[in-house]
């Protein structure tokens, strides 16, 4: 019985959620090669409102902005680097998914490395000192409990 209720409220839910497709089909170019290099970029670059999102995935309004400034550029004639550069100057670093390696980026590529160095270098001291405790602790206990 409660397995049946289960399988009907999945069905169910899968029914009535409509699908959600970030690029609109107005969006799309007639031409096909050219929609395959949009989609190419627009995989490239972040959806600011979205973070960890590509603008060909999102469907904020900023990025469907960015959809349709991509395929503009690429009308227009910019080659798919000078698509990038445009949006990367407007916007920085911030809006690659992939941002160079440089001074203003070096946090983001060298930071969790950094984390996860001063995390092994933490529960190596918390053990090492555990250890010693565990091995000096008893002995001096007794020494302590003999001068009271």
């Amino acid at each position: 019985m409660l397995r049946g209720l289960l399988v009907t409220f999945v069905l169910a839910s899968i029914i009535w959620v409509p699908p959600s497709f970030a690029v609109d089909p107005n969006e799309i170019l007639e031409d096909s090669v050219l929609e395959g290099r949009a989609r190419q970029i627009s995989k490239g670059l972040r959806c600011i409102v979205c973070q960890n999102q590509s603008i060909d995935d999102s469907d904020a309004q900023l990025a469907r902005d960015l959809r349709v400034l991509v395929r503009e550029r690429l009308v227009a004639g910019d080659s798919d680097q000078g698509v990038v550069d445009y949006i990367q100057s407007r916007y920085g670093d911030y809006v690659l998914l992939n941002p160079p390696v440089k001074g203003t980026t070096a946090v983001l590529w060298l930071g969790p490395v950094g984390f996860a160095l001063i995390g092994i270098f933490g529960i190596t001291v918390y053990f090492r000192r555990q250890k010693k405790l565990q091995l000096a602790g008893p002995a001096a206990g007794t020494e302590k409990d003999r001068s009271s």
